[in-house]
């Protein structure tokens, strides 16, 4: 919500100063400068996605999409990256690569 409120302040700060469009939007130009400065962190991050997510789609398909964030993540591991499990899972997430859902196993006759 907000990255859209900066990009609107951003497009529009010459012609009508960023004061006051950040008035107008009840949000602080501290905020603005502050997401301003992060733009290129904000694009390195991307790229190193990006160039994981690629990485994590050759191991889905090699393994039939039958790995889950787990192994992925272990995989990664072991191919020498430094990843955290969570992003494993956002950019799988993200992309919708998923593992199916187990078959279910044989039920128990006795409680």
């Amino acid at each position: 919500m907000k990255t859209r409120r900066w990009d609107f302040v951003s497009a529009h700060a010459e012609v009508f100063g960023v004061q006051r469009i950040c008035r107008v939007l009840r949000v602080s130009r501290s905020g603005y400068y502050r997401w301003l400065a992060g733009a290129k962190t904000r694009q390195e991050r991307q790229a190193a996605d990006n160039a994981l997510l690629v990485e994590i789609r050759e191991i889905h398909t090699e393994h039939k999409g039958t790995y889950g964030v787990r192994r992925i993540h272990a995989e990664l591991r072991g191919f020498g990256h430094t990843v955290n499990r969570k992003r494993v899972e956002r950019l799988m997430c993200i992309n919708r690569l998923e593992r199916p859902e187990p078959r279910p196993g044989p039920t128990s006759q006795f409680p």
